[in-house]
């Protein structure tokens, strides 16, 4: 997905729109993981850029898209520019002496 949001909208309230723009960000990803993970891959990854315009946009981690799009919206911004791309991933294999903490415990 490479898109514009347009986060004003003559006659729309602006936090329903806000709402409405992370509703297809989440929608599009949830769709992208039901996708059949091609012969080799672990699971899907995603490359994400995030700006107010494509020109400007920078990498981004999944994760913070939507705190990204609230930020902007905080700010004033009419409009954003986000960009997610599937690929596939593949899990890395830990290495022999890492040791995995219990859970509850915390590392000091």
């Amino acid at each position: 997905m490479k898109k514009t949001f347009q986060l004003s909208v003559e006659g729309k309230n602006r936090d329903r729109v806000l709402d409405a723009v992370k509703h297809e960000i989440r929608k599009y990803v949830r769709r992208e993981r039901r996708r059949d993970v091609p012969a080799g891959a672990d699971y899907w990854d995603f490359d994400c850029r995030f700006g107010i315009t494509p020109d400007t946009a920078e990498a981004a981690h999944l994760n913070s898209l939507i705190g990204l799009v609230d930020a902007a919206a905080r700010e004033g911004a009419d409009k954003v520019y986000v960009e997610i791309l599937a690929k596939p991933g593949h899990r890395k294999a830990r290495p022999a002496g890492a040791v995995e903490a219990e859970p509850g415990e915390l590392e000091g």
